[in-house]
């Protein structure tokens, strides 16, 4: 099978990459920074397609021949409402216009959407799917958007939408393991918010598994471990297994509403003036303070046959383990 996938340098796509490859796939990749693929993939390399999703004839290039594309590039920090809507909406058409003018016969467009583009769910009732959508940043809204051009264009398409992912190569939730290392972590709320989660190499698989079933097509589906957690208990896990020891426990600060808003208000802000983009904006405080983002695998698991292989334990474990071998922990 033939596959082009964008984003495939980054925190999911390059373990998306990692699992193609090592099922025998022929995939091409669109990137920016050529040396870091190859410090990536070191001896099985995929195809490099040096550009960026603004560049037209690279994603032609890609797109040409391929079965299937994976479009897993998208911004998840940006210093404005406007630059997340340029590349997760409008970048997104782009993409679906280079695949659908693209010589060959493509299968399956598969977009990497977010649990973000559903919005929240309610404590004790995760998302099942065909929920009305209520993103609740910025974020959450482009992504949406995407969505849509994926489902008002004329291909063959498969819509993911993962909630928190971790493993291997993540920077976004580091934080959290370097402070639950020192024992003191911060909370927003009251630590009750409900979570799901999936491990990299499960969502990896995930998407695999939603473009080659027949049972998938225009269908949305969220890709996670049916475990739900609480974020109190989610950074005691993260302690006792940077601490190994299954005792420990750290001193969890929460962080009330209104104090929460305030700090991100301040990191927003000076970041804006700054002109750097940042994660922790102000409207992700409707995301850090809801009930509960939760969200239920079996639809995909009935489609596919998929399950997550790794519980919260085991996933947390293997992404220490990978910190410490690499000197990030």
């Amino acid at each position: 099978m033939k596959v082009f996938v964008t984003g495939g340098t980054g925190f999911v796509g390059s373990h998306l990459v990692e699992a193609l490859l090592a099922n025998g796939h022929v995939v091409a990749c669109l990137v920016r920074n050529p040396r870091k693929a190859e410090r990536l993939f070191g001896e099985r390399q995929p195809k490099i397609i040096r550009g960026d999703l603004s560049d037209t004839k690279a994603l032609a290039a890609g797109a040409t021949g391929a079965d299937i594309v994976f479009h897993v590039a998208a911004l998840t920090a940006a210093r404005s409402r406007t630059e997340f809507f340029a590349l997760n909406e409008t970048a997104t058409a782009r993409v679906l216009s280079a695949a659908a003018g693209a010589p060959g016969h493509l299968r399956r467009f598969v977009y990497v959407s977010s649990l973000a583009a559903a919005g929240p769910s309610h404590r004790g009732r995760a998302l099942q799917g065909g929920e009305p959508e209520n993103p609740v940043t910025h974020y959450g809204a482009s992504k949406l958007a995407g969505e849509l051009a994926v489902r008002s264009s004329s291909l063959a398409w498969t819509i993911v939408r993962p909630p928190t992912v971790y493993g291997p190569r993540d920077v976004a939730l580091l934080k959290l393991f370097r402070l639950a290392r020192k024992g003191v972590v911060p909370v927003f709320g009251d630590g009750a918010q409900e979570l799901s989660l999936i491990y990299v190499e499960d969502l990896a698989r995930a998407l695999i598994a939603a473009a080659i079933s027949p049972e998938t097509e225009s269908k949305t589906y969220f890709a996670c471990h049916p475990e739900i957690i609480r974020t109190r208990a989610l950074v005691t896990a993260v302690h006792r297994t940077v601490r190994t020891n299954a005792d420990a426990t750290p001193l969890v600060i929460p962080i009330p509403g209104p104090a929460a808003r305030a700090a991100l208000w301040v990191t927003g802000t000076a970041a804006r003036l700054a002109g750097r983009a940042t994660l922790l904006s102000p409207d992700k405080a409707n995301e850090f303070l809801a009930a509960a983002w939760t969200c239920s695998p079996a639809a995909l698991e009935r489609d596919t046959g998929w399950t997550a292989g790794f519980d919260l334990s085991a996933g947390l474990a293997s992404t220490v383990a990978w910190y410490r071998k690499h000197g990030w922990l």
